[in-house]
């Protein structure tokens, strides 16, 4: 009898770790989307950041800018505005980095792994939670492009799917971001290490200009770059004209990005300080 109970005991015992996986990640979520909240400086400057990055990229470098496109005649602001975004969700992305960092320095991340609860939430709430601010950071530039004249050529499903491609690549950055929060011994050097990174990663990109007019060793480095394949393919979704290789490529990144940093970050979490 005693046996039966054990199996019976060891076979629910995964479903009802999952389920409490899951449950304390959505208290954590939501615990992080309070703490967007509750902030509204935190909300209004991070809302402020793609604005002046719309408006500084339309009228400042869109005359010059749009001028080296492949094709002249081609709005740059329809070219741009999928660029933008990709930049934009990605930058938003490195966010964790410095609150990571500074739950470790509050010790804060010490009482958590004293709660008895799943050793991953924390790291999967904080990832969900910045999901839904990327999901909001996404509609709120895009709203801004279309009040300066930014228009979609595609049908509804092709735009969601760009939703969808911008938002992968910032979940999968998300992990990068939190091992970096992780590794780092203070708040300052992850604000530097979280965000430096990425500005050769999005500039060296066909963000803003076509990789044609790049110096050739930089134009092979911008044709294998993450940024590159995200935002051709929202451009494609969008403005049609999507080559089926580049969505395979970005999806592939994006995979590979989380298949690398996500256990790493857990494992890290995890480890004594």
């Amino acid at each position: 009898m005693s046996s039966a109970i054990d199996t019976r005991r060891i076979s629910l015992a995964p479903g009802a770790r999952a389920r409490r996986a899951f449950g304390d990640t959505m208290v954590l979520a939501r615990r992080y989307l309070l703490h967007y909240v509750r902030q509204p400086d935190l909300l209004f400057f991070s809302t402020i950041q793609p604005i002046m990055f719309v408006l500084l990229f339309n009228y400042v470098f869109g005359g010059a800018i749009g001028e080296s496109l492949p094709q002249p005649d081609i709005d740059y602001t329809l070219f741009f505005i999928p660029g933008i975004l990709v930049q934009t969700i990605a930058f938003a992305s490195s966010t964790p980095s410095v609150s990571m960092a500074k739950d470790r320095q509050e010790g804060i991340a010490d009482r958590f792994r004293s709660l008895p609860m799943a050793s991953g939430a924390v790291l999967s709430g904080r990832v969900l939670a910045d999901t839904v601010y990327l999901c909001y950071t996404a509609l709120l530039l895009t709203g801004i492009g279309m009040v300066i004249g930014f228009r979609f050529q595609t049908s509804a499903p092709e735009i969601i799917a760009g939703f969808g491609m911008a938002v992968l690549f910032g979940f999968s950055l998300l992990w990068v971001a939190i091992l970096i929060g992780l590794v780092v011994r203070n708040v300052d050097a992850a604000n530097l290490a979280g965000f430096i990174w990425l500005f050769p990663l999005t500039f060296a990109s066909s963000a803003f200009v076509p990789i044609e007019t790049f110096p050739d060793g930089l134009q092979t480095f911008a044709a294998y770059n993450p940024v590159t394949f995200f935002v051709d393919s929202v451009r494609g979704l969008w403005l049609g004209g999507l080559e089926t290789r580049d969505v395979y490529w970005a999806i592939g990144w994006a995979v590979a990005l989380t298949a690398v940093f996500a256990p790493l970050g857990v494992m890290r979490y995890r480890a004594p300080r």
